[in-house]
C-alpha cells in the first residue's frame, strides 16, 4: 500500500475510533497483521500483537472495574462469567465491525481472504491492538472511555438473558423455571468420514423435541440445540 493511502486511513480510522494520536505509528502498528509485514519488508512499523498484549490488560482492568461497581450484589463467579461474555472473541469481534475497523486492517493476500472463525479472531484480536494503542497513545483515561462506549451498553442483555451462562446451563435452568422438566439431548444422526463428522442432535423436553443443532462434536451440536431450543420457547428469566 502507499505511503498516502495508509496516512489516508489512518486519518479515516481515528475518526472511527473518535481518538486523535499524537503519535500515528502506533495505530497503525495496531491494525497491522503479522503476515503484511512478511510481505512488506520495506515497513518501518511493528505488527500489533505486543499492543494486543497491552489493550487485553486494559481491558479487563477497565470491564472488572465497571462490572465490580455496577453489580455490588454479585458474587465473584457471577462477575467473571459476565465479563468473560462481555470480552469473548465474538463480542469483541462484533465491536470491531460495528466501527468498520476491517476495512483498514493490514494483512497478507492470503489472510485477506480468511472468513468465518479465522477472520471473528483476528477482529478481536484487532480491537484490542487498537485499545491498547490508544492507552499508550493517550492514557488509561481516554482507553476507558472508548471501551466504555463500545462495549457496556452489551451488558443488560447480558445479564438479564444470561448470555454468560452456556446455552445448555441457560436453557436447562428456563426449562426448569419454565415447565418443571430438565432437558434431555439425543443423538439423531451423524454424517461424513470420520475426520469431517456432522453431528445432529435433538433437545426433548420429555417427550417434545424443542430443537436440533449440527456441530462437528456431540458437544458442539448439543450447545447449537440448546441455543435454538431458547429461541423457539421464548423464554426469558423473571
Amino acid at each position: 500500500m502507499e505511503e498516502r493511502n495508509i496516512q489516508t486511513n489512518l486519518e479515516k480510522l481515528q475518526k472511527l475510533l473518535n481518538v486523535e494520536f499524537t503519535d500515528t505509528k502506533v495505530l497503525l502498528s495496531a491494525v497491522t497483521h503479522r503476515s503484511y509485514l512478511n510481505e512488506h519488508r520495506e515497513a518501518d512499523w511493528d505488527h500489533n500483537e505486543r499492543l494486543e498484549f497491552l489493550g487485553d490488560a486494559v481491558l479487563e482492568l477497565v470491564t472488572t472495574d465497571y462490572l465490580y461497581k455496577k453489580y455490588a450484589d454479585k458474587p465473584e463467579g457471577e462477575l467473571t462469567a459476565v465479563r468473560a461474555a462481555l470480552v469473548n472473541t465474538v463480542s469483541l469481534s462484533a465491536a470491531s465491525e460495528e466501527l468498520g475497523i476491517n476495512d483498514y486492517l493490514l494483512m497478507s493476500k492470503g489472510e485477506a481472504k480468511d472468513v468465518g472463525r479465522a477472520r471473528q479472531y483476528i477482529l478481536a484480536n484487532v480491537f484490542e491492538a487498537c485499545i491498547g494503542a490508544i492507552y499508550m497513545d493517550q492514557g488509561y483515561e481516554v482507553a476507558r472511555e472508548f471501551i466504555a462506549s463500545r462495549l457496556f451498553g452489551k451488558t443488560e442483555e447480558i445479564v438479564k438473558d444470561r448470555l454468560w451462562q452456556d446455552a445448555k446451563s441457560r436453557f436447562q435452568e428456563m426449562a426448569q423455571e419454565h415447565v418443571s422438566v430438565t432437558p434431555t439431548y439425543e443423538t439423531i444422526s451423524q454424517e461424513g468420514p470420520d475426520h469431517h463428522r456432522v453431528f445432529t442432535v435433538g433437545v426433548f423436553l420429555k417427550n417434545e423435541l424443542v430443537a436440533k443443532g449440527n456441530g462437528r462434536s456431540k458437544q458442539e451440536a448439543e450447545q447449537k440445540a440448546a441455543e435454538k431450543g431458547v429461541e423457539v420457547k421464548g423464554w426469558q428469566f423473571e
